[in-house]
């Protein structure tokens, strides 16, 4: 129960990674708060763990997240372990991108990170973990998702920067990058295909997992247990890392 007593906050917990990640620290014995902009989904997984509990919250929204960070903490005391996990992918090719578009993956993917790091950062008081779920697309380029991927490229980068600037403080920044992974997002991608291209859904999954060399999806209590262990005592050294779970994706 390496996480007995420790308060957890992962953003865009209501689903997929994001859920995964809530129940593995719950199940090691931390208390966790999830985030997200829709409460039933929010409620839906914190009766599933006596461990969990929810706040909505806007990520993109400075003074929300603020707000919503007092408000956990007073209850729960300040968040020593930080998962800014929510984001969203938008497909579409780069001549049909319009500013607004660009704007919306940097908002919640860039920004919903900056302002959640920033706002908890004081509370940790020389000790934490900052966490960001970033994506192979930190990594490498994808066709048709310029703006996911200049954003998840940005994340890194930000990561980077604050992992030295914090580096003789106790908290460490890391990201984690998952290949493809079976969530209500990807499966959503899948759909879009099949729509798409008239692909079946076999087709359409091996498109997407075709550039990882396991040739499947990643699960996404694989990257939860990525997650604590950067989380631990023993990634004590281990700040400005992108960790990669894409079964050896490159």
């Amino acid at each position: 129960m390496e996480f007995a007593g420790r308060h957890v906050l992962v953003s865009g917990g209501g689903s997929g990674v994001g859920a995964a990640i809530a129940l593995a620290f719950a199940d090691t014995g931390a208390r966790v708060t999830i985030t997200g902009r829709r409460e039933a989904p929010l409620r839906e997984m914190a009766a599933r763990h006596d461990r969990i509990g929810w706040a909505t919250c806007d990520v993109t929204d400075a003074e929300a997240v603020r707000a919503m960070l007092a408000d956990v903490t007073r209850d729960h005391g300040a968040p020593g372990i930080v998962v800014a996990n929510a984001g969203a992918a938008q497909s579409k090719p780069f001549h049909r991108m319009s500013a607004d578009d660009l704007d919306a993956m940097l908002a919640v993917n860039l920004r919903g990170v900056f302002n959640l790091w920033q706002s908890a950062l004081p509370g940790m008081k020389g000790q934490g973990r900052l966490i960001a779920i970033a994506s192979t697309a930190a990594l490498k380029g994808y066709a048709y998702v310029a703006g996911y991927v200049a954003a998840k490229h940005a994340v890194l980068g930000l990561t980077r920067a604050l992992a030295l600037e914090l580096a003789q403080s106790g908290v460490t920044v890391n990201a984690v990058c998952p290949g493809f992974t079976e969530t209500p997002l990807l499966e959503r991608s899948i759909e879009t295909i099949m729509q798409s291209t008239g692909r079946s859904r076999e087709d359409a999954q091996r498109a997407l997992y075709k550039g990882n060399p396991q040739q499947r999806f990643v699960q996404p209590a694989e990257v939860a247990n990525a997650v604590l262990w950067l989380a631990g005592d023993g990634a004590g050294a281990v700040t400005g890392q992108a960790i990669s779970v894409s079964g050896g994706e490159t």
